[in-house]
């Protein structure tokens, strides 16, 4: 027995080396590793240079969130990237008559607010194409359309949330304001303010505990109320004796002066209260990542960066991006709309020179395998009532393979074949992706859905998989580095999958 080229080979496949011969386990310690499922921690089973390129990629991520906190800054920063990386709007190349090549890079924006792309692959679209579909909206708090007021010296902003939120985690915070005006002419104004990075920002108050006997013996969900939600921007009043009303006044006069505002533009304007805070590495060894709208912003950034790298596919690649998956995937820019079938539709039409019919994109459809790339509900040690242990998802132990979703009797779920996920697992090990399996929580304790329902009723093969996520829909949501890369990872080989 070569023993060294043995521990050669261990060394370079992070394996255990002396279990792997046999050295130190019994009989029923051997036939344990055969037979019980037992998912270890990703960074134990990672190569050194593999957890460098981790923490590498991690900063690349954190930056992007930093910059990204809306799905309107997820689209342009994405489109930006596309066009570095040598993707053509695919109306353009439609509309010059060419036909699509493998290897030619393609997308396609929805109202700036989701966005396709694709890498057309070698085999015709009709043999079905490897989909990975996240949405890239996030639990937050939005205007009103006639949201300034004053109020007992103060001027405030009239709030409506959006998505699943504990009311409470959104005041005494740091806040800033996203978003884009519309004027009356049609000019655009895009609004940044209250970051980090800027000298000033905005807060919902709450009550000193003094005062709050009543308040405290309220539910937690009505402690804090929506009404409530009002934020706090300014307290300087209008030199103006005659004046009303002179700290809205003031206000006004600034947005005036800076960006041509009047209080009628924001009948025309979509603007969202997101945390100020940046993103950053939590604990001493920096091995997790604490930030806002990680939900579902670690599946789509890495289902979007591993598009971008790659060039030769054997079946075309598509990354579907979309929004308002946090209230249902409505609209025309959620996952229920046309937008993916009119893509794949064109896709399908210009990668043939035979007459296009709804059968080709049928056949597609049928044929296609999709991941839908979504945050899964990890194991809290401080929560651990609302998890089946067996059945959940731990920060460090890879990506996440959820069967289904849905709350209670799976309602709402698609719930995906064996014999897809047999094929994933299979997948997976064969290129050294670290997975787990999990489920939302406990099966009485509530639930969630994804987009996976409204792409499955198109016929695809889909499977929910993404990130195992901490304290998800808060202001600060956690997630670990070495899942961040392996989804990644994931990601890149599940594009290049050619079954």
């Amino acid at each position: 027995m070569d023993v060294s080229g043995i521990l050669n080979k261990a060394n370079d496949n992070n394996l255990n080396i002396w279990g792997d011969l046999g050295m130190d386990k019994t009989e029923g310690q051997l036939l344990q590793d055969r037979l019980i499922y037992n998912p270890k921690s990703a960074w134990e089973k990672t190569k050194l240079e593999e957890k460098e390129a981790a923490f590498a990629f991690a900063e690349e991520y954190k930056d992007f969130l930093n910059r990204v906190k809306t799905e309107r800054e997820f689209v342009a920063e994405a489109e930006i990237q596309a066009k570095a990386a040598g993707f053509l709007p695919l109306e353009e190349v439609v509309q010059s008559g060419r036909q699509l090549q493998p290897g030619m890079k393609v997308y396609s924006v929805n109202r700036q607010k989701a966005i396709i792309l694709a890498v057309i692959g070698k085999k015709n679209p009709a043999e079905g194409v490897n989909v990975i579909g996240a949405h890239i909206d996030a639990p937050r708090i939005d205007l009103k359309q006639n949201p300034v007021y004053e109020d007992n010296g103060l001027a405030l902003l009239k709030t409506h949330y959006y998505g699943g939120i504990k009311k409470y985690q959104w005041v005494t915070i740091p806040l800033a304001l996203h978003g884009v005006v519309i004027k009356e002419n049609g000019e655009t104004v895009n609004l940044a303010l209250g970051d980090e990075t800027d000298d000033f920002t905005f807060t919902i108050t709450d009550l000193l505990p003094h005062l709050a006997h009543d308040q405290m013996e309220k539910k937690m969900s009505e402690g804090i109320t929506g009404e409530g939600l009002n934020l706090l921007i300014g307290s300087i009043p209008y030199q103006d004796e005659k004046a009303e009303n002179k700290v809205k006044l003031n206000i006004l006069r600034l947005l005036n002066e800076k960006y041509g505002l009047v209080e009628e533009d924001f009948v025309s304007a979509e603007l969202e209260i997101v945390p100020a805070f940046k993103a950053k590495d939590i604990g001493l060894d920096r091995g997790l990542v604490g930030a806002y709208g990680q939900d579902d912003r670690v599946c789509s950034f890495g289902a979007f960066r591993a598009l971008l790298d790659l060039n030769e596919v054997d079946r075309t690649a598509i990354c579907l991006l979309t929004d308002k998956e946090e209230i249902g995937s409505v609209g025309n820019t959620g996952a229920q709309s046309r937008f993916f079938e009119n893509f794949l539709a064109t896709i399908c039409a210009y990668s043939s020179t035979g007459n296009y019919q709804d059968l080709v994109l049928r056949d597609c459809l049928s044929r296609s395998k999709m991941l839908s790339a979504d945050v899964n509900s990890g194991v809290d040690p401080n929560f651990e009532g609302v998890q089946d242990k067996r059945n959940a998802s731990y920060l460090g132990k890879g990506i996440v393979l959820q069967k289904y979703t849905g709350s209670r009797g799976k309602s709402g779920a698609s719930d995906a074949n064996p014999e897809y996920l047999a094929a994933l697992r299979k997948l997976f090990n064969d290129h050294g992706i670290a997975w787990q399996t999990g489920e939302i929580g406990k099966v009485d304790q509530g639930g969630g859905g994804t987009i996976a329902q409204y792409l499955a009723n198109l016929g695809m093969e889909v499977v929910d998989c993404g990130v195992s996520i901490l304290a998800m829909h808060s202001p600060y949501e956690v997630t670990s580095k070495i899942d961040i890369y392996h989804n990644y990872k994931g990601n890149r080989v599940f594009y290049g999958w050619g079954k």
